[in-house]
C-alpha cells in the first residue's frame, strides 16, 4: 500500500443542521490519481473546500504526511503543497502566461518586487517540466480553454504542489484537448505529484484513475481500485439506482413526417461553408466535430446569433431568414446554449422568472401587467413536468444543482412551444443521473413531434439519443450517417482524425 500523502479522516460537515458530509474518509497516496465522483449536491465540493482550507469541518481530522490538523487555513493548505484548480481557473486574464504562472509563487516567497525576467525564467522551467509549449508573453484572455487549464497547472507546480485538486477540469475542452490534459496528469504522477480528479465524465475517470471514491448524499458509498469498477457499477454507486445506457433503440423516423428545417449551401466566412442539413418532425439530429470544426458557429447561425451570409433556409415549408434571434424565435426555433450560467439563465432571479421569461407577454392581464397567478401556475407546471428539484419556484436559480439549472433552461424554451429545439452541449457539467433524465426528456419531446438538434462531441451521448449524425471538419460536413450505421469506436476515430 503506497504511503498516504493526505488523509481526510472521519470528516463531517453541517450547514444549518443539514449534513453535507457524514463521517467521510478519503486517503490519497503519493503519486496517485484519485478520482472523486458523485452526483451534483453529493458533497464533493464541500470536501474539496475543507481540503483547501475554505471550510473548517464540524468534526474529523486532516492528516498531511502524518501530521494531524483539526482544520486548515488556505495558507496552511498551500504551505502543505495542496493546490486547488477550480472550474474558473482563478487566472488574471489581462496578465501574460509567465506572469500568471509565477505571480503567486513570488507572493508566497515574500518577494517584495515582481521581477518579470525571473517570472519568465520560472514559467519556462515549469512548462518545460510539463513538456508544454506556450507563448510566455501571450495574454491569458486571448488563449483557448485548454491553454488556460495548463497555465493553472503550471502555476500550481510553480508553488511546489504535491497534491493538485482538479474540479471538473475538462468541462469546456474538446476530446483532443482532454487527451492532452490526461497525458499531463500521468506525467505528473510519474514525478510523484498526486492528483484528486473530480469529474462527471466516466470515460475520463476510467482512463486516469488509480482509485475511485464515490460520495452519495454526503456519505462515502464506495472506495476501491479503479479496476474494480465498470461503468454500470460506478453509475449505480453514484445514483443508488439502476441506469441503463445504450439500451434505447430509437425507432426510425417515419419518412412521411414533415421536414421542419432544410438548409442548403449555408455559409459564413471563417466559420463554415456549403452546409446542407435537413431535420424532420420527431427526429433528433446530432452535429459533432472538434472545437473549431464549425459545429458551434453553425448552431449560433441557426438561431440568428451569427447570421449566414450565403445559402437558403426553409422552416416548416416556407423560406426563412434567420438574421437575428428574434427572427429565429418567430420561426419557432429555440436555443439552449452550452454555457447556461452566463448565456442561458438569470442566476440571481427566481426559478419562476427564468421559466416564464420567453412567454411573459402572453401572461399579461388586460391592464398590461403580469398576471402573477398565471405566471406562478405556468412555472409550477414546468417544474413538475421536468422534475426540477426545488421546494419553491421563488428561490433563485443559482441555488440549484447543474442538472436542475439545465432543466430550467429547457423549461424556459418548452413553455414557448418551439417546433425546433437546438441544444449545444445539453449535458455539460451535469451528473450522470441528471444526464440520463435529460436525454430521456429529449427522446420524449421528439416522440411528440418536435425536431431536435444536439451539438456535442460526447460520443456516448450522441449515440444514445440521436437518429442521425453529421460530423463537421474545417467548417464543412465531412460525414453524415444513420445512427444504426455507426458505432462508438468508429465515431471516435472519425472525430480524432486530422
Amino acid at each position: 500500500m503506497p504511503e498516504a500523502l493526505v488523509t481526510l479522516r472521519d470528516i463531517s460537515m453541517e450547514f444549518a443542521g443539514v449534513h453535507a458530509l457524514d463521517h467521510v474518509t478519503v486517503s490519497i497516496a503519493r503519486g496517485e490519481v484519485c478520482c472523486l465522483v458523485g452526483e451534483n449536491g453529493s458533497g464533493k465540493s464541500t470536501l474539496i473546500k475543507i481540503l483547501a482550507g475554505v471550510h473548517a469541518p464540524s468534526s474529523g481530522e486532516i492528516v498531511i504526511e502524518g501530521v494531524s490538523h483539526d482544520a486548515l487555513r488556505p495558507a496552511d493548505a498551500i504551505d502543505a503543497g495542496i493546490q486547488v484548480i477550480y472550474q474558473d481557473f482563478s487566472l488574471f486574464p489581462h496578465l501574460t502566461v509567465s506572469e500568471n504562472i509565477a505571480f503567486s509563487s513570488q507572493i508566497v516567497g515574500s518577494v517584495r518586487r515582481f521581477r518579470r525576467a525571473k517570472a519568465r525564467e520560472a514559467a519556462a522551467e515549469v512548462l518545460e517540466r510539463m513538456r508544454v509549449r506556450l507563448d510566455l508573453d501571450a495574454l491569458v484572455q486571448d488563449l483557448p480553454m485548454v491553454d488556460r487549464q495548463l497555465i493553472a497547472i503550471a502555476g500550481a507546480l510553480a508553488r511546489d504542489a504535491r497534491l493538485i485538486v482538479m474540479d471538473e477540469p475538462t468541462t469546456a475542452l474538446s476530446r483532443k484537448e482532454v487527451s492532452v490534459l490526461l497525458d499531463i496528469i500521468l506525467g505528473l504522477k510519474a514525478e510523484g505529484v498526486s492528483t484528486l480528479f473530480v469529474s462527471h465524465k466516466l470515460d475520463e475517470v476510467a482512463a486516469i484513475s488509480d482509485h475511485t471514491v464515490v460520495i452519495r448524499n454526503g456519505v462515502k458509498v464506495a472506495d476501491q481500485p479503479a479496476t474494480e469498477f465498470n461503468r454500470h457499477s460506478l453509475v449505480t454507486a453514484m445514483t443508488g439506482r439502476e441506469i441503463e445506457f445504450g439500451a434505447h433503440a430509437l425507432a426510425p423516423v417515419d419518412e412521411s413526417n414533415p421536414t421542419l428545417l432544410s438548409v442548403r449551401g449555408a455559409g459564413r466566412p471563417g466559420c463554415f461553408s456549403e452546409v446542407d442539413l435537413t431535420l424532420r418532425a420527431g427526429e433528433i439530429l446530432g452535429i459533432t466535430g472538434l472545437l473549431g470544426s464549425g459545429r458551434d458557429t453553425l448552431a449560433l447561425s441557426l438561431f440568428g446569433l451569427l447570421p449566414m451570409t450565403s445559402g437558403e433556409v426553409v422552416v416548416d415549408g416556407r423560406p426563412a431568414t434567420l438574421d437575428s434571434p428574434r427572427a429565429a424565435m418567430r420561426q419557432g426555433i429555440g436555443f439552449v446554449p452550452e454555457d447556461r450560467l452566463t448565456e442561458g439563465l438569470f442566476l440571481e432571479h427566481s426559478i419562476a422568472a427564468n421559466i416564464i421569461v420567453r412567454t411573459v407577454k402572453s401572461l399579461r392581464n388586460r391592464w398590461g401587467l403580469l398576471d402573477t397567478r398565471r405566471a406562478g401556475k405556468l412555472a409550477k407546471r414546468w417544474v413538475d413536468e421536468l422534475r426540477i428539484k426545488t421546494p419553491d419556484v421563488t428561490r433563485a436559480v443559482s441555488t440549484l444543482s447543474g442538472g436542475n439549472q439545465q432543466r430550467v433552461v429547457l423549461a424556459k424554451w418548452l413553455s414557448a412551444d418551439p417546433k425546433i429545439l437546438i441544444l449545444n452541449g445539453p449535458t455539460v457539467g451535469v451528473d450522470v443521473g441528471s444526464k440520463s433524465e435529460i436525454l430521456a426528456l429529449l427522446r420524449e419531446l421528439a416522440g411528440n413531434g418536435m425536431g431536435i438538434i444536439v451539438i456535442s462531441d460526447d460520443v456516448p451521448e450522441l449515440l444514445e439519443v440521436c437518429h442521425r449524425l453529421v460530423l463537421m471538419r474545417d467548417g464543412r460536413v465531412a460525414h453524415e450517417f444513420d445512427r444504426r450505421g455507426i458505432d462508438e469506436q468508429r465515431l471516435n476515430e472519425l472525430l480524432m482524425a486530422a
